[in-house]
């Protein structure tokens, strides 16, 4: 079951809990670099010179990535980092983790079948805003036909495996997008190079799938890119909500971004996205977004991720949209 480190926690404490937590079973080279810094006081100094919120492992082992540190034991890796720490250092103080997974579209089109389209997708924490086109990718979910857009084929065909006894929803059809809109505090353009570079330097080592539906689901948003607001989510959500088009549905989505707020952030969030016309959907840790009772009274295979449409779980869901295990209704 995964946790939250908290911010304050020593670093050696916060990289050994990544590795146990975290990096085991999805990446050995990050689990063998997180031991080795959890063991290392020369390398905890240098993380030390960041400010807390800074020094969490993702984006620190991805800013090395991004100056071309490449998979290797522990030992040549501190050797690297510190002969290169200060262009990390600069590069995770100016950065920040914004995967941004177009699989996590697998775990939302089940429950955007749910809502009567056509639908307009806001997307708060949208980093390149590649999860707001769940109508571009194509699927395959076990037991039914592969799901394709509604020109054929795309270019990227997400696989998510479906868990438990309950049948996950999959639609005949994917949902109709008449608008969408995305904030984030730092926009990414896929069609800048050092964007899309620091978007696959965020992609863990061992991932080479994600890498690939990473380039492939760049060009499709590059040929028509989203509106992307810069902004504090809670200052521009309302806002942005309100020049979403009457004729379509509002849709307010998120995954894996509310956890960055703090708790007087998370509850003013949930707060103002109630109010809003329309629907909520988020995937986030289990004790992260307040009011959500999580059903503990269904296998979870090990993912402490929360699928919930307005404030209900619907679903347990694998962070990167690999597995979804849905939930009766209460």
């Amino acid at each position: 079951m995964r946790t939250t480190v908290d911010n304050d926690a020593p670093t050696a404490e916060r990289y050994r809990a990544f590795a146990e937590v975290e990096a085991r079973g999805m990446s050995e080279t990050y689990d063998a670099w997180a031991l080795g810094v959890a063991d290392d006081p020369a390398t905890i100094a240098l993380i030390d010179e960041l400010p807390p919120a800074k020094r969490q492992p993702n984006l620190v082992f991805s800013a090395a990535r991004f100056h071309g540190s490449e998979p290797a034991p522990y030992d040549d890796f501190r050797r690297w980092l510190a002969a290169h720490w200060p262009e990390v250092r600069e590069t995770a103080e100016t950065h920040a983790t914004q995967t941004n997974e177009a699989g996590r579209c697998a775990l939302h089109v089940p429950a955007l079948a749910e809502i009567p389209g056509p639908l307009a997708l806001l997307e708060v924490g949208a980093s390149a805003g590649l999860c707001l086109y769940p109508d571009r990718y194509s699927y395959r979910y076990p037991g039914h036909g592969r799901l394709d857009p509604a020109d054929g084929t795309s270019r990227v065909i997400l696989d998510c495996e479906t868990r438990g006894t309950e049948p996950v929803p999959v639609p005949a059809s994917l949902p109709e997008v008449a608008w969408r809109a995305g904030i984030d505090l730092n926009p990414l353009d896929v069609t800048d190079p050092d964007d899309l570079a620091w978007l696959d330097a965020l992609i863990w080592p061992e991932h080479d799938d994600r890498r690939e539906r990473l380039r492939a689901a760049a060009t499709i948003v590059a040929a028509d890119p989203p509106r992307l607001e810069a902004g504090d989510l809670n200052e521009r959500l309302a806002a942005l909500a309100a020049e979403a088009p009457a004729e379509a549905t509002l849709v307010v989505l998120h995954t894996a971004v509310i956890a960055y707020l703090d708790e007087a952030a998370r509850a003013r969030f949930v707060e103002t996205v109630r109010e809003l016309p329309g629907h909520w959907l988020s995937v986030e840790g289990r004790s992260i977004v307040p009011g959500i009772r999580v059903r503990d009274d269904v296998p979870n295979d090990s993912t402490d991720f929360v699928l919930a449409l307005d404030g209900v779980q619907r679903a347990w869901a694998q962070p990167h949209g690999r597995a979804v295990t849905w939930v009766p209704n209460p």
